[in-house]
Formats: C-alpha cells, structure tokens, sequence
C-alpha cells in the first residue's frame, strides 16, 4: 500500500469518526429509528454536518447537506449507515445527495432494512458518485444492534442486566436487594434503560421492589429528550396492583397475561402471548428493537436457557450475601457439557463495582 493510499484512509477513518460521535447524539431520542450521523468534507475541511435526531425530523444527510450548502458539489459525504433509498416521513437521502452534487459517498454500514438494502448505494452509484462501503464498521455497527438485528433476523436485539454480589446474589431471602451496587453502576443502568425501546420485567420483581424501570436521569441529558421505554411486565396471573408506580405512566407499560379490563381504562397495552420468543416477535412489530430484561432468576434464566440473550451486563459489587440470599440464575446443570458459556467484551470500574459485558459464546450452545 502506498504511503498516499494509507494517508487517505487515515483521513476516511479520521471524518467517519467524526461521524460516529455525531450519531451517539442521537442514541436516546431517536427510537425506534435508527441513529445515523453524516459528515461532508470539502478540501480538507468539514463544511457540513449532521445526524438524525428524532423520527419524523431529517435525517442526517439533510441536516449536513443544509449546512454545507452549494459547497456540497464535488465534496465527500462520510455517512455511518448507507443512505435510504425510500420515501417514508421524510424523502429519500440518495436523491438528496445525487442532487447535491455529492462526487463520493463512504459508508460505514449497509443498511439490512428490505426499503434500502443496497438501494441506496445503487441509486448513488447509478448517478455516477463514487462509493465506498466499509469503513469503521466495526465502530459504527454498535449504534444501532438492535435494528440490524431486527431488520435480519425478526427479532430484537436482547440485553440481559443482573447485579450481583461477590457470591452471585441478587438479593436477600425476604427479597431485600436495596442496594447491592453503588449509585455509579445505578447511574449506568440508566444509560441502558435509555437506548432500549422496552424493559422486560416479571410480576415478581414489580411487587418485591416497586419498581417504575423507566429513565431517571442521564449526565448532561435532558429527559424529556429521552424516548422513555415501553416497561412489559409478565404478569400470567394478573396480579398486578393497580397502585404499582410502573402505572404512574400507563402509556408506556405493556402487561404480558389475562386480560383486566380495568388496566385496559388506564391505557395500558395488554398482550396475549406465552412463549418468550412470541413476546419478543410481537415486540418487533411494535417496532421495539432493542430490548432490556432486568428481572428475577426465574425469568432471566428463561431468556438464557431460550438463547434469546444477546448481551449480558452484569454488575458485581464487593460484597457477600450469603448461601441463604436469592442467585442471580436458577438453572440445574447435571454436567459440565451443559454450562451456558461466555466471552468477555469489556470490563469497566463503576465506583468500587465493576461492569461485565458479556456475549454468549456461540461454540458452546
């Protein structure tokens, strides 16, 4: 490779990054869209920028080719997610481009969504604009887990959250659990809480903590900013209290169990299906594609034992609770060939907690 060609994609990856930053704006306001940044480069120089903020607002081509004006001809877009090819809310941003006089387009992600899926890239390449797909991919593809999934596999995209103590607890026998971890990891749950577009939860978890599973707070954020996520609660008896704080804002709750008609006056939405992986096709048509479980044993094992986890975040506090304390799982292997295994992504300090992220290893399913 020639010294010129490794000086130009040091520059591609410098304005791709670029880009990356711009779309992380977006990361909590943008569901169930998908977060998209653009940068327009011109000599050197960025002379227009953008990203999407919100469904039914531009994308972010538009607001970067707003910005850069007639500069825009003859100039390179940098654009994380190949650019939509279909008329929805908005036009389609491969026109827009075409018509800017954009001279090159690179592409960290193809989009899998059937409307674009290389259409755009087709409708750039067919008005003579030079395209290149691929570059920071790898950077770019964790913004937006959930839709690749979702738009390639029906399903969306599952994180599984547990905290835990030294020994593997979750909480205490009488089901005491406030608080194992230290207000730095709570304030992380925070962030994952707000890019999902629902939290998974069983009736048991509702009457033991109370818990509302919604968007508090976020560094620098304001909420009302935030798509609040829709909170499912599995409730197969119908036991849940009408005073529960999850119904303080009924319109975003959705209760999995036997129809209650004095839920459905409260706005509540209310599901009739059994199988996890039902839950989880009905919550795709819904439009929800990344999804959050922060629940019991019972439950969280379900999802594993289901391989319908994705990622697993688990929050380990310096402290013992006990043999007689509630375990984060229930499961009972016999033989070490059943283990449910995992790799390591990421390992972060939270205050004197530490965070896992973890991926299930694929090779011991």
């Amino acid at each position: 490779m020639s010294e010129f060609s490794q000086q130009q994609i040091d520059q591609d990856q410098m304005w791709m990054r670029r880009a990356i930053a711009l779309a992380k704006q977006g990361q909590y306001s943008t569901k169930p869209n998908p977060n998209v940044g653009c940068v327009i480069v011109k000599d050197g120089q960025i002379i227009g920028e953008g990203f999407h903020p919100q469904a039914g607002q531009p994308h972010a081509e538009v607001f970067a080719l707003r910005q850069a004006g007639e500069q825009a001809q003859g100039a390179t877009a940098y654009v994380t997610l190949e650019p939509c090819a279909h008329y929805g809310r908005t036009p389609p941003c491969a026109k827009g481009l075409v018509e800017a006089g954009i001279a090159k387009v690179i592409v960290a992600c193809s989009d899998p969504n059937p409307l674009v899926a290389g259409k755009g890239v087709a409708i750039l390449q067919q008005a003579g604009i030079d395209v290149e797909v691929g570059i920071c991919e790898l950077e770019a593809r964790p913004l937006n887990l959930g839709f690749f999934k979702a738009m390639s596999k029906g399903l969306p995209y599952v994180r599984l959250k547990v905290a835990s103590s030294l020994d593997g607890r979750t909480a205490m026998a009488s089901g005491e659990s406030k608080w194992i971890t230290g207000e730095l990891a709570r304030q992380d749950v925070q962030h994952w809480r707000a890019i999902s577009g629902a939290v998974i939860t069983g009736i048991e978890t509702v009457l033991a903590d109370d818990c509302q599973l919604n968007v508090r707070a976020l560094p620098n954020i304001e909420l009302e900013r935030v798509v609040q996520p829709k909170r499912v609660i599995l409730d197969r008896q119908g036991r849940l209290p009408l005073d529960a704080k999850v119904l303080e804002n009924p319109d975003t709750v959705m209760v999995m169990g036997p129809f209650r008609a004095e839920l459905a006056q409260l706005g509540v939405i209310q599901l009739e299906v059994q199988p996890l992986v039902e839950l989880l096709k009905v919550l795709k048509d819904f439009q929800i594609y990344d999804v959050m479980v922060e629940a019991g044993a019972t439950l969280s094992t379900a999802f594993l034992q289901e391989n319908l986890v994705d990622e697993l975040i688990s929050y380990i506090a310096p402290t013992l609770l006990g043999q007689s304390a509630r375990p984060m799982f229930n499961a009972e292997f016999k033989q070490m060939t059943e283990q449910l295994r995992f790799k390591l992504q990421d390992v972060t300090q939270l205050g004197d907690d530490i965070r896992l992220k973890l991926i299930p290893d694929q090779e011991s399913l």
